[in-house]
């Protein structure tokens, strides 16, 4: 028996970059997209310095998760898309700031390039 899916988009996280959705929603769990550190209302990166980034990588994730009415208490797995390692700590201090306990299972996997020259994308699995 096949799941109704449900497309979830907002403009307080980046429009698609390609053939894809910010998040799909099947039954009670929410698939989003890799999101990257583009501000939604400027359609502009984001890229300061990598705590900047990523806490607008997170920002967008918010927005989606709010989208879908949920929030990062909701999310159950995390990947995260680095291109240098030594770059994990700061962005494991604001990633980490966005949850309160009963983290989410997680990997963190340097990459060679990711979309844009940025430097940090985060995807998330949530469930209501």
């Amino acid at each position: 028996m096949l799941m109704e899916k449900q497309i979830i988009n907002t403009n307080n996280a980046p429009a698609p970059i390609g053939p894809y959705n910010q998040a799909v929603q099947s039954g009670n769990l929410l698939f989003v997209s890799g999101q990257i550190a583009i501000n939604p209302e400027t359609n502009q990166l984001v890229l300061d310095d990598i705590k900047t980034e990523t806490h607008q990588v997170m920002k967008n994730l918010k927005g989606i998760l709010t989208a879908a009415g949920m929030d990062f208490n909701n999310v159950l797995k995390t990947t995260i898309f680095i291109m240098n390692m030594n770059d994990f700590a700061q962005i494991n201090e604001v990633y980490g700031s966005y949850f309160t306990s009963d983290f989410p299972a997680r990997e963190t996997v340097q990459v060679a390039a990711l979309p844009k020259g940025v430097n940090v994308e985060i995807s998330v699995i949530a469930s209501k």
